[in-house]
């Protein structure tokens, strides 16, 4: 059976968290250069066909803090580095691409990101960045019950503990849609099948 199209003209990349906070920390299976470097590539390759790109970035600052086994950060901790929310200059964004800034894991919650994809009839989204099962895993369940299509770029994302990202690429994210390498997404748009 064939897989459905990726109409680029209704495909949005979105790329999670590529900030100074998260590529200064140690990443696994994949380094912050990999995952950094295989967004920058798809982010070239789809910019190019005319598919909408989208970076978003947290402030770490205003991050929920709740009382948790395992809390992200201690209470009472430093405040974080002016620029930790900076989207990281590696990231090769654009003036074109548009950047959407959150203040929880998701990117959905509380922003403009929804009624940005839906002016523009989006309806597909590739998804990336860091780290899988925090910011890129809250924001594909948000955009799962809102319907969007959702093609995973495995590669393209990352994690702070190797065994996480292992379990949401190949339990959670066949559940909810396509899961691929940069290489064959970058591939198939190359060859301009479509297909993802």
């Amino acid at each position: 059976m064939n897989e459905p199209s990726l109409d680029l003209a209704r495909t949005a990349l979105v790329l999670i968290d590529l900030q100074n906070s998260n590529v200064q920390r140690e990443l696994a299976p994949y380094s912050a250069e990999q995952t950094v470097g295989n967004c920058v590539l798809l982010a070239q390759e789809m910019r190019t066909r005319g598919a909408m790109i989208v970076y978003v970035r947290v402030l770490v600052g205003e991050l929920p803090a709740p009382l948790a086994d395992a809390p992200m950060r201690s209470p009472g901790a430093a405040a974080p580095a002016y620029d930790a929310s900076e989207l990281s200059a590696m990231a090769d964004v654009e003036a074109t691409d548009i950047v959407v800034v959150k203040r929880q894991w998701g990117a959905f919650y509380g922003t403009e990101l929804d009624q940005l994809l839906r002016r523009r009839r989006i309806d597909t989204l590739v998804l990336g960045g860091i780290a899988t099962n925090f910011g890129v895993e809250s924001t594909a369940r948000a955009a799962f019950d809102r319907n969007y299509r959702l093609v995973f770029a495995e590669d393209a994302m990352s994690s702070f503990d190797a065994e996480a990202h292992r379990f949401a690429v190949s339990k959670i994210f066949p559940r909810m849609g396509r899961v691929r390498s940069t290489r064959a997404l970058i591939d198939m748009l190359q060859a301009g099948t479509g297909d993802a």
